[in-house]
């Protein structure tokens, strides 16, 4: 039989995504529900190893739904990444007296979060918190609408601009290793061309895009680039292929990079933050441990940490499709 929880413990880790602090408050709410203490972790893992521990409950957490990033703060720890260090986190948790822990992150925050499982048999529930949207199990992550509509705001900015002045664009946007943001926001963004590391598209048939955009009359151009794209090294490799390869263009790169992650989170992801507290904190209750909490078909479901760790999140294949037709 599963120790009864009557505190539990909530910390932010890795990269920073807007919702994360509605995400906090959701946890320390339903705590207070359901007649459970509530800590929070300063510094994600280094917070846990040294005891930085603060109590909150629900009047602690009031205004903070709408802020961006995260005020229990962030930060990657090599220390946990070893046994020495995640017994010292865990005695520091045994200390504290807590007894289960909600972990809001991507995958390296999961990794640990099943290490510390795996060592100790401590009850761990973890919330997808990544603009990349690259977990599997969940089809949104925290902060992916807020990042993708941050991104259709400055590309729109941007078109501006290059409808003034007859330039071209190269726009990048966060995505190493997905394209769901680079993907989303083009078509959103009605971009000329959308580059993605799932589809290579190649640099010749980019600048015979761009000839054919240039012969129909257009004088201006957007091309949205994931950061993780596959045909150059750079986006600014690719801006200079195309300057020594295509007349008639004056070209340009802008990086949207870390704005992406700010900002006050949308209505969209300030609801799925609350949804998602919710359900962490109920399926500690129940005995759970080791899911991460998610969404699929707007229903909460519950996936294995090492299958959301290990599983794909895979690109929408139909808007491959309606980009391909919204660019002819």
């Amino acid at each position: 039989m599963s120790k009864k929880i009557t505190k539990i413990a909530v910390m932010t880790s890795g990269g920073d995504a807007p919702g994360m602090n509605a995400a906090v408050r959701s946890v320390v709410r339903a705590c207070a529900y359901h007649e459970l203490e509530c800590v929070g972790i300063h510094r994600g893992y280094d917070g846990m190893i040294e005891g930085d521990f603060i109590p909150l409950d629900a009047r602690s957490v009031r205004g903070i739904i709408n802020k961006g990033g995260t005020f229990l703060k962030s930060a990657r720890c090599q220390r946990f990444r070893t046994t020495d260090g995640r017994q010292i986190a865990h005695n520091q948790m045994v200390k504290a007296g807590v007894d289960a822990l909600v972990v809001i992150g991507g995958d390296g925050t999961f990794t640990g979060a099943l290490h510390f499982n795996a060592e100790f048999d401590f009850p761990v529930i973890g919330i997808p918190g990544t603009i990349d949207n690259d977990i599997s199990g969940t089809d949104r992550t925290l902060g992916y609408d807020t990042a993708l509509n941050t991104a259709v705001d400055a590309i729109d900015k941007i078109r501006d601009t290059a409808h003034s002045h007859d330039r071209l664009f190269f726009v990048e946007v966060m995505g190493r290793d997905v394209g769901h943001i680079a993907l989303n926001a083009g078509v959103g963004a009605g971009a000329e061309e959308i580059l993605i590391p799932e589809e290579d598209m190649g640099i010749e048939r980019l600048v015979e895009s761009l000839q054919r955009s240039k012969i129909s009359g257009k004088s201006s151009s957007i091309v949205v680039v994931a950061e993780g794209d596959k045909i150059g090294k750079s986006v600014f490799e690719l801006k200079d292929y195309v300057d020594e390869n295509l007349e008639g263009y004056d070209v340009r790169v802008s990086v949207l990079g870390h704005m992406q992650r700010g900002g006050s989170p949308t209505c969209y992801d300030r609801v799925l933050a609350s949804r998602m507290g919710v359900k962490a904190v109920e399926s500690l209750i129940e005995g759970k441990s080791n899911f991460m909490v998610g969404t699929i078909h707007d229903k909460m479901t519950l996936t294995p940490l090492e299958q959301a760790i290990k599983g794909e999140s895979k690109i929408n294949k139909e808007l491959i499709r309606v980009s391909e037709i919204m660019t002819t």
